[in-house]
């Protein structure tokens, strides 16, 4: 089986969404013999933040409506991170950012690789409160990775991953991608949001009938 999963690194929603992927990755495991991959692929929520990014608090003031109905989202949010095991920080949080170059850094990365560096994104951002549009905030998380940071610095600085994202941004359209965490199994059936991990279980079940 197969799995794409379309997700934004400043979503805190995809992040809860991939840890209950994860899990259910792993109960499908201990039920079935039949492996499972999962092609991490690019999405932004808004492309159309400038390139370093915006403050988070205007940002999304402006989105939700004003600083009550963003601390309702804040709290909403950091408690069913809790319920599943991760930490969000959104008073670290100073920016919200355009995530095209996170993105492509990603992208440059062997397949191996990509799950760790999506993961250690999030808990940059989230936790940290790291500026992902700087290159020196994903230099470090590289090295934390232990990649050659000195070659993926130069490949970024030569515009490299961005045909990759592209790519992923024009198969998400095609496919019909509005929100993330958005999930497509086997090419075939497709699914949107961050569902807890024995319902993912059980489609994937599906998928496999």
């Amino acid at each position: 089986m197969h799995i794409d999963l379309y997700s934004d690194v400043a979503c805190p929603w995809c992040r809860i969404g991939k840890q209950n992927l994860a899990r259910a990755l792993q109960l499908w495991a201990e039920q079935n013999d039949e492996p499972v991959t999962v092609t991490y692929r690019a999405f932004q929520l808004d492309p159309e933040l400038p390139e370093e990014g915006r403050a988070f608090d205007e940002a999304m003031e402006r989105k939700m409506g004003g600083p009550d109905s963003l601390k309702r989202v804040v709290d909403h949010v950091t408690k069913a991170g809790a319920d599943v095991g991760l930490t969000f920080r959104f008073e670290r949080v100073s920016k919200m950012p355009n995530t095209r170059l996170a993105h492509r850094f990603v992208a440059l990365l062997p397949d191996e690789h990509k799950e760790a560096a999506v993961d250690a994104l999030f808990k940059a951002y989230f936790e940290d409160g790291a500026d992902v549009t700087q290159l020196d905030e994903l230099l470090a998380i590289a090295e934390r990775l232990s990649l050659d940071a000195a070659v993926i610095g130069a490949r970024l600085a030569r515009g490299e991953g961005g045909d990759a994202v592209d790519a992923d941004l024009k198969r998400a359209r095609q496919v019909g991608v509005t929100g993330v965490p958005f999930f497509v199994f086997n090419n075939r059936y497709a699914l949107s949001g961050a569902y807890p991990p024995e319902e993912l279980l059980g489609l994937m079940g599906g998928v496999k009938a």
